[in-house]
């Protein structure tokens, strides 16, 4: 590009998927973070505002995930690091919809297309990740590479990374709950046990085996009955107050099924078709309402493009 500042939008994911934990996820069209990014002529990396967060996020580039992201791609090419950025937070921190992989990843694809330096996603990847790592204590790519590549996403091993892209059906539609509470992903990962038995891990390896045969087969019947998740969500629900209640009654309004998106709050469900998926939506706000809970609901179909320019 020959300009000296770009906007980019980055989606919104849904991570494990049921089974598919640390190694599923895929992108949403809504909600995401944008990133603007300017050169300037000081020198230095700089935040110079924040939108969106309830002043929750720090300004210092080195306690950012989107500025750490950026700082290790440039210092891996020895680039200099005079921009200033503007984080426009659009979805929940602590949300479990990868709000701080959608950052470190506006914040690395902002820069490639910035700067024209034409890296694939593949190099883009590492950088995204290590500003994910600031935020959630560990590596895991199942938010920021669907966020990054679009499309869902299977992680094969992380030595080296392997990502998967996935074909899944055009008619799956995802609805998500985002209630007005926080869940930071370290603490959702601290109550999760060392050591599973070798039952729940063989019943963890057939749901995410069966998941992908369904989704690249598109039987949703398959898919319904594999979105079982026995190593995180048993533990992970009860940091829901209502989990139970609005599992069974998205259910019964005709989900495939239902769970909680990465560490959670959010929760999702799938659906075969939009009228089923809005439907869904209408129960979720019913019991929402319910427990007097302030929420956001989003529609959307897997967003297959990942992060954009937008004018």
């Amino acid at each position: 590009m020959n300009t000296d500042s770009v906007k980019v939008f980055a989606p919104a994911t849904v991570s494990n998927v049921g089974p598919g934990f640390d190694i599923m996820g895929f992108a949403l069209y809504e909600p995401g973070d944008e990133v603007i990014l300017k050169k300037n002529n000081t020198g230095k990396l700089r935040i110079v505002d924040i939108t969106g967060d309830n002043g929750k996020l720090s300004y210092s580039p080195a306690e950012n995930t989107v500025t750490i992201a950026m700082k290790s791609l440039l210092n891996e090419l020895e680039l200099p690091d005079n921009f200033d950025v503007v984080l426009n937070k659009k979805m929940g921190i602590g949300s479990g919809l990868g709000s701080s992989a959608a950052s470190a990843v506006a914040g690395v694809f902002a820069l490639n297309k910035l700067l024209g330096l034409n890296l694939s996603n593949d190099m883009l990847l590492n950088h995204a990740l290590i500003g994910e790592k600031f935020a959630s204590g560990s590596i895991h790519a199942d938010n920021v590479a669907p966020c990054l590549y679009g499309g869902f996403i299977l992680i094969r091993g992380y030595e080296p990374i392997d990502i998967i892209p996935l074909n899944s059906p055009v008619e799956l539609y995802c609805t998500a709950v985002y209630p007005d509470i926080e869940i930071k992903t370290s603490e959702a990962r601290k109550i999760l046990p060392q050591m599973y038995s070798i039952n729940d891990t063989i019943k963890q390896a057939g749901n995410s085996a069966a998941l992908v045969a369904g989704l690249l087969t598109s039987n949703f019947e398959l898919i319904s009955r594999s979105i079982v998740d026995v190593v995180a969500e048993p533990y992970r629900s009860k940091l829901i107050p209502f989990y139970n209640k609005l599992r069974d009654v998205v259910l019964t309004t005709g989900a495939l099924n239902c769970n909680i998106s990465g560490s959670g709050p959010t929760m999702f469900a799938l659906s075969a078709n939009p009228e089923t998926a809005e439907k869904i939506a209408e129960s979720m706000k019913t019991v929402l309402n319910e427990e007097n809970v302030n929420h956001n609901i989003y529609i959307s179909r897997v967003n297959k493009t990942g992060p954009e320019v937008r004018e």
